[in-house]
């Protein structure tokens, strides 16, 4: 059997050692997350998901913006400087891809198909899983190395301000990308027994 989507998905991991060194322009990449985000199934062709992709100083802005939320989360001086070396690691990555569910889709959907109301934020949200893979993935596999990260909703109302993003987006998760500076530490898997189950 082919296995070369298998080894991209094991290619894939979360990279947090990440750097600027990427062979690739920022257009390019901009371009690629875009047919990947446009590709991606989605319950009924809703097309729920936006996507904001941040290099530069706009990258820079959005880790700061995090690490000065933060400081009234986080419970001691100590904590707070480990989450600031945390956040600079985000930083010191090429890019992030911003990941937004468009909540006037899901509500549109649920009010046009009602017999199907009550599933469409939950496929709404798998559609956010099936495109964060997927785009975590194209970058694997032109080594590019990422993590993602889930920082809302603290940070929603300064990056909707700070960006001018539409009200109705609902920011869903954070992926820092760039070079990968470090490799990713080894995996543990659960046994096959626990978490499988084949029947004829």
């Amino acid at each position: 059997m082919n296995t070369e989507f298998l080894d991209l998905l094991k290619k894939r991991r979360s990279i947090y050692a990440l750097g600027k060194n990427v062979q690739f322009s920022e257009k390019e990449i901009a371009d690629l997350i875009k047919q990947v985000v446009r590709e991606v199934p989605t319950a009924f062709n809703g097309q729920s998901t936006r996507a904001v992709v941040l290099f530069s100083a706009k990258h820079d802005q959005l880790w700061d913006i995090v690490v000065d939320r933060l400081k009234s989360e986080v419970p001691t001086e100590q904590a707070y400087e480990n989450t600031k070396k945390k956040i600079a690691s985000f930083k010191a990555a090429l890019g992030t891809v911003l990941f937004y569910k468009d909540t006037e889709v899901v509500t549109k959907l649920e009010n046009s198909f009602e017999l199907y109301a009550d599933n469409f934020a939950n496929w709404a949200e798998q559609t956010q899983g099936s495109t964060q893979m997927s785009v975590w993935t194209m970058l694997a596999e032109n080594n590019i190395g990422a993590s993602l990260q889930h920082y809302n909703p603290l940070i929603d109302d300064l990056v909707r301000d700070a960006f001018a993003i539409p009200a109705n987006w609902e920011l869903r998760a954070e992926m820092p990308f760039g070079s990968i500076e470090a490799p990713a530490n080894d995996k543990d898997y659960m046994d096959d027994e626990k978490r499988f189950k084949v029947l004829k």
